[in-house]
């Protein structure tokens, strides 16, 4: 069967992308990283902190000294080339996470003060720092900075073959102010004077460059503002962008994992948060990204177990706080993805409950890089659990993936209680069930459904995924009439037990 091509998205920072406590290497990453990356289905890799940024490790690549430069840290411009040859090889696309939102304020190995002046490339004054990054500010307005910037675009298209960008703070290019501070309640807000319009041009004409140096490249754009356009065609009025990310998803996830009991976990709201977008444009969601755990946060997995995942992840241990926390961290993934409009991201790792939090060698923490790691060793060993979380998301990702045009299909509400908290919708030709309760299970729950027999293609259940195996995938479930007129709506019947997603498809009578 053919697979849909839409973007399935593996974030990842080659520095921390090794077990060791150093830093990664370009080689390393394509032995040991990329062949994961494919057994796990995904389509599309981006990598993190590419640009040659200043001496400081533990600015994650977003304080860039040198814009024509990839990352010595990490090996050779050669060994880089290899890396992308070899995910192409994969059928992989490779974007890289391109920073021309502010740059690094070092005089010695950066732009400030090129020519010295502080205005050559940025803004001068106060407008030309920006004061939350400790960065300066590109003035757009500057045919010369357009010229250098533009020319970035086409350098690591032209010399390395990336397949495109995610650009990085957008939001931040928009508005003078940065986008700090400042609500989008109205469009109002979007439009007041304090957008930046000699930004916007150059968003506009990056994007035309870039597809018409490689029309089939994909630019994505890291806006939290959800400016009108951004990712609408420039010939319809928009901004040029494939795609923005859906940023308000990962901090809602975060916000009822913070602040929310499992029984107030309204399925409503849950379904509206993640179908929100406009449809007029291109987003992908995400569950996590690296930001969740970068600032001062943690993991997904480690706020739903937390120092349970130091004791209790063997599979023979027992622990509720584990069984919940396997449980609700598949859900939380599944009906991401499921709702997803146009793509899904995921960072390296948290597809198997990676533990903890990431945090850069510096002064605070000794130069440590005991959190600036990934610890793939720990989804490999069969007597502990991360592995069914391994599996399990390997098993989402290639099911949606091999429905035709999945994410070009709008997700079709079916069904909400929120009292029993189950919501079920339909998509790519699956139907999805989900049971958020913590604590009732529900037998011969009723969804109305198209006539005909169906078949469970992935329970979040299966022991296969570390479930408590409840439920039956291997029976064939038929519908029933709700009455006997010709014509009476069916519903299908299902068993489904708390804190469990169940996935459907038809089948030939």
């Amino acid at each position: 069967m053919q697979e849909d091509r839409s973007p399935v998205i593996y974030e990842v920072h080659v520095g921390m992308a090794t077990e060791e406590y150093k830093i990664g290497s370009y080689k390393e990453f394509e032995e040991l990283v990329l062949p994961r990356i494919k057994d796990g289905g995904y389509n599309t890799l981006q990598l993190m902190a590419i640009q040659e940024i200043n001496p400081y490790y533990g600015s994650f690549g977003y304080h860039v000294s040198s814009f024509f430069a990839p990352s010595s840290r990490f090996g050779t411009p050669e060994e880089l080339k290899s890396l992308i040859d070899k995910a192409h090889s994969f059928g992989i696309s490779v974007i890289m996470d391109i920073v021309h939102s502010h740059a690094v304020k070092n005089e010695v190995e950066g732009l400030g003060k090129y020519d010295g002046s502080e205005y050559q490339f940025f803004h001068e004054g106060v407008k030309g720092n920006h004061y939350a990054w400790d960065s300066k500010c590109f003035d757009y307005g500057k045919n010369e900075v357009i010229h250098f910037l533009l020319s970035n675009c086409k350098y690591w298209i032209d010399e390395f073959k990336f397949d495109g960008f995610r650009f990085d703070g957008v939001t931040s290019m928009l508005y003078f102010d940065h986008g700090l501070g400042r609500d989008f309640n109205s469009y109002d807000r979007y439009y007041d004077g304090g957008q930046d319009d000699d930004a916007i041009s150059y968003l506009i004409l990056a994007n035309k460059l870039i597809h018409e140096i490689k029309p089939s490249a994909i630019t994505v754009a890291e806006d939290m503002s959800g400016m009108p356009g951004l990712a609408a065609p420039i010939e319809y009025g928009g901004y040029g962008f494939n795609y923005r990310l859906s940023m308000g998803v990962p901090d809602f996830w975060i916000r009822t994992l913070k602040q929310k009991k499992d029984e107030d976990w309204h399925v409503a709201q849950i379904y509206h948060e993640l179908t929100q977008s406009r449809r007029d444009e291109k987003v992908i969601s995400y569950a996590e990204s690296h930001d969740q755990a970068l600032v001062g946060d943690k993991t997904i997995a480690f706020w739903l177990m937390d120092k349970e995942m130091y004791f209790n992840m063997h599979v023979n241990n027992q622990s509720i706080i584990v069984e919940r926390g396997i449980a609700l961290h598949k859900i939380i993934r599944l009906i991401t993805i499921a709702t997803a409009k146009n793509g899904y991201l995921n960072f390296m790792g948290n597809e198997f409950g990676h533990p903890e939090w990431i945090d850069f060698p510096r002064s605070g923490n000794n130069w440590s890089f005991h959190h600036a790691r990934r610890l793939w060793s720990l989804s490999d060993n069969d007597e502990l659990r991360y592995k069914f979380l391994k599996i399990f998301d390997k098993d989402m990702v290639n099911l949606c993936r091999s429905s035709l045009y999945f994410f070009g299909d709008y997700p079709k509400f079916v069904n909400e209680h929120i009292t029993n908290q189950i919501i079920a919708f339909e998509r790519g030709g699956f139907v999805f069930v989900f049971n958020l309760s913590p604590v009732n299970s529900y037998p011969d729950y009723a969804i109305e459904i198209k006539k005909g027999n169906y078949k469970i293609v992935l329970s979040s259940d299966s022991p296969k995924y570390g479930g408590l195996n409840r439920v039956d995938d291997t029976m064939i479930y038929r519908t029933l009439a709700q009455s006997d007129e010709l014509y009476a709506p069916h519903n299908l019947m299902i068993y489904i037990p708390c804190q469990t997603a169940l996935v459907f498809q038809r089948i030939k009578d």
